[in-house]
């Protein structure tokens, strides 16, 4: 299965001189998923929690190349997905989701993607 579609990136942005925040960027990359799969994850309640684990397969940039630590989700199937481990082969990065990621996105209408 082909995969198209926005990476996010968190990045600092420095607002003023001494006043830095942290912003969401997405690029769009083209890819392969590799792997669609849910597993379940014993958790304290009584029973387990299901936790998607698919891996997408993106050919990197250089962009991505030297912002491999700034990834913090996928944007695929309608939900932003936590990337939970790179896997560095150049030229692709291998990139596993997790669960839902709840921190700051770009909204579709700001997306440079």
């Amino acid at each position: 299965m082909k995969f198209y579609g926005p990476v996010g990136f968190v990045e600092v942005v420095e607002k003023r001189p001494g006043v830095k925040t942290t912003e969401p960027v997405e690029y769009s990359y083209a890819g392969d998923v590799l792997r669609r799969s849910l597993r379940y994850q014993a958790g304290e309640s009584v029973n387990d929690t299901i936790t998607p684990s698919q891996q997408i397969s993106i050919l990197a940039d250089p962009y991505a190349r030297s912002h491999v630590g700034s990834m913090k989700y996928v944007k695929w199937m309608g939900t932003a997905w936590k990337i939970s481990e790179i896997e560095v082969q150049y030229p692709r990065l291998i990139l596993t989701l997790g669960g839902a990621y709840n921190g700051a996105t770009v909204r579709s209408s700001d997306s440079g993607a």
